[in-house]
């Protein structure tokens, strides 16, 4: 497994563990909606996880955007894809959204690669 891809994996899991062991009902609640919200429905989970990187981008979160490459790519998210929502990201967000696309493509690369 590529380092960075690791390190995230590991991170996101050991911290959300911290967060779900605090057994706050609210927050326990929060973490459900998100899961449902990605489910399939009228929408393709697919393109939700689409819709969630361009957002994530947007607003320049970059484990959010790790997170939803990640869920990209299991959803069989095509480069050619990814980059068509690069764009719709880098209209939306503006300018300042172009480091994050550098490090969704650095991050989209280790994923490719395992």
């Amino acid at each position: 497994m590529d380092e960075l891809v690791e390190q995230f994996r590991d991170y996101r899991a050991r911290m959300n563990e911290k967060i779900l062991a605090a057994d706050n009902k609210v927050m326990k609640r929060i973490f459900n909606l998100d899961t449902n919200t990605y489910m399939e429905g009228a929408l393709s989970s697919k393109v939700k996880e689409m819709l969630g990187l361009v957002a994530s981008m947007v607003l320049r979160c970059d484990d959010c955007v790790k997170y939803h490459l990640e869920k990209c790519r299991e959803h069989g998210v095509t480069t050619e894809e990814l980059f068509e929502v690069f764009a719709v990201a880098n209209l939306v967000g503006g300018t300042i959204v172009i480091p994050h696309t550098r490090r969704a493509v650095e991050y989209w690369e280790a994923l490719c690669r395992e």
